[in-house]
């Protein structure tokens, strides 16, 4: 063939979704500048004028852009995990033992609202900007976390980082895919995701912190690591100008966003979360501050369903992300639920390595190495295999969900004595969930259209976060209700046994503190003081049996939610025919 023929050639392919027969008359040649796209069934696909089907040489510029992203990611996932190491430091300084859980909550809320409009600023914008303003965002919240005096303003902070963190963590993804070709998605990924490993033994840094100086330089070790990733940005990260964006004025890329159906999903998802997390735990479900918000919240996010489907000119989620839309609902369902499960496993498990196992510092930072680097490993596992199988999705989805359903289900086999063999169960449930955290995400980049990268993976992100908040509000409330029910037992017979008259103002304060995991102040209450240190002893042992058993119903109900996730990847197509490296070529 000559230069000329192919050069011709060049010019008229379109990226296409492989499985679709072109139509020669609806098909457009390519104008170098503009977006190809090809028409079936009145639909529309687009590519995004770049090639992502050959690998371009590693540049010193473009080594120091996906390090950039390396650390923007990280700088997004280690605020949650530090200070969701070390909670009981924390209120235990600044207060807010009846709000704590917020500052999770806050951050991952604010993370999920953000991360629609997040999508389509950085197709129609590019990322260099918008992972500018995401790093930014990490360094402020960062800065109000470590110098707050109350809580509320703690958990201000983390909105801040929950903003940053939606921004970089989606940014990170979206641009590490787009520099990778298509066929190497995972693997590049699966190398972004190993600058975490300094950060899994979180909960052994964040309680050593603690512990020996202050909680506050958390906030200094992430922040710095935020601003690092910043400059890297700053200096390094140029990528080509979006398609989206070329030609048009500032007044058409606002025209192009939803605000409508940002402002319906923002509002609705937090009304909606609030009254979840407040019912059973700080309102009865009946009250009024439960059902309105709950109920309003509900209402709003129907009428964003609604807007996006007949309403909206320029939908958050358009319609070409349906390329194939059995893949791309069931890929979405089980991120839900194994964002349910991560965030069970992650907020969980430090504390109740403290309240179960004891309260040493360093034996609780170790008893939290296992899922940390367990997860990154079987995040790393699957990527690699995406590329290696070239799309076996089924199977290595199937896998990951069974990993996990069974992993966290285990874990209601914890007791006070058998810590040797949790490891094993929790190395289980940290491979499972990994496998399908990260793995998911890549999967929906490549079954949509290469100018929606980052919109799909706002799509998959706030579906994750959302299913961690709906996963966490329920694991939580279930804690709770046997938590109270087993320390209102336990702790009353303890202290009776121990000499201490069962006064119930006493045996309330002393569930209080224990459920708050402040038992150090159990010793200065005047009654506990003067009985012996033995009966200080009996009733932290019958703290931690009351722990001990509420903790089992957390897993027993991820159970339900796992074996959905596991029905859904049975049901799942490979995608073997995305990781191709053809195009159609249309001859006229």
């Amino acid at each position: 063939m000559s230069s000329s023929e192919s050069t011709e050639l060049k010019n008229t392919e379109t990226k296409t979704a492989p499985g679709a027969q072109l139509d020669p008359i609806k098909t457009k040649e390519r104008v170098p500048g503009h977006t190809d796209y090809y028409e079936k069934d009145g639909l529309r696909t687009y590519g995004d004028d770049e090639d992502h089907d050959h690998e371009p040489p590693m540049t010193f510029s473009r080594f120091m852009s996906l390090v950039a992203m390396a650390l923007l990611w990280t700088g997004s996932q280690i605020p949650v995990y530090l200070y969701g190491g070390c909670p009981p430091y924390i209120y235990g300084d600044i207060g807010g033992t009846d709000r704590w859980v917020w500052f999770v909550l806050a951050n991952l809320l604010a993370l999920a609202a953000v991360c629609p409009f997040v999508g389509s600023l950085s197709d129609i914008l590019g990322r260099r900007y918008v992972a500018l303003l995401g790093g930014s965002f990490l360094i402020l919240g960062n800065i109000v976390c470590a110098t707050a005096h109350t809580m509320n303003i703690f958990i201000c902070g983390m909105v801040f980082n929950g903003v940053g963190a939606g921004i970089n963590e989606l940014t990170a993804l979206a641009a590490t895919s787009e520099m990778a070709p298509t066929r190497k998605r995972g693997t590049y990924v699966s190398v972004l995701i190993f600058t975490i490993i300094p950060f899994c033994p979180s909960v052994l840094w964040a309680q050593l912190i603690a512990y020996h100086s202050t909680w506050r330089y958390i906030g200094l070790i992430c922040g710095i690591w935020a601003a690092i990733g910043t400059l890297l940005v700053l200096f390094f990260y140029f990528p080509p100008p979006r398609v989206n964006s070329k030609g048009m004025t500032n007044k058409q890329v606002l025209g192009e966003i939803d605000w409508i159906g940002g402002l319906l999903s923002i509002a609705g998802s937090i009304l909606f979360m609030a009254g979840l997390q407040w019912g059973g735990y700080m309102y009865p479900w009946r009250s009024a501050h439960v059902l309105v918000p709950l109920i309003l919240g509900a209402f709003l996010l129907i009428a964003f369903f609604a807007w996006e489907a007949k309403g909206a000119k320029h939908p958050m989620f358009p319609r070409r992300l349906q390329q194939d839309p059995r893949v791309l609902a069931l890929t979405l369902l089980i991120t839900f639920i194994s964002g349910a499960n991560f965030f069970s496993v992650l907020m969980f498990w430090p504390t109740q390595a403290f309240n179960v196992y004891g309260h040493d510092p360093i034996q609780v930072g170790i008893r939290g190495i296992p899922i940390g680097f367990a997860i990154m490993v079987g995040a790393c596992i699957v990527l690699v295999l995406l590329s290696v199988t070239r799309g076996k999705i089924r199977a290595l989805m199937l896998g990951s969900t069974i990993l996990m359903t069974l992993g966290v289900g285990l874990m209601a086999l914890a007791e006070r004595d058998n810590m040797k063999v949790m490891w094993f169960i929790l190395i289980i449930a940290g491979l499972g969930i990994g496998g399908i955290l990260v793995p998911a995400s890549i999967i929906t980049t490549i079954v949509c259209p290469d100018d929606l990268i980052a919109t799909v993976s706002a799509l998959t992100l706030a579906t994750r976060v959302l299913g961690g908040v709906v996963g966490y509000a329920v694991y939580y409330n279930v804690f709770y209700n046997k938590f109270v029910t087993y320390t209102s037992e336990t702790i009353p017979v303890a202290m009776v046994k121990s000499g201490i008259k069962p006064d119930v103002k006493v045996i309330a304060e002393v569930i209080a503190l224990t459920g708050q995991s402040l038992i150090d102040r159990i010793k200065e209450i005047p009654e506990i003081a003067a009985a012996s240190p033995e009966a200080y002893e009996a009733i932290i042992l019958a703290g931690q049996e009351a722990y001990a058993h509420a903790y089992k119903y957390v897993y027993y109900v991820s159970i339900a939610f796992g074996v959905i996730s596991i029905i859904a990847a049975a049901f799942l197509g490979d995608i073997t025919k995305y990781m191709d490296d053809h195009v159609a070529v249309v001859m006229h």
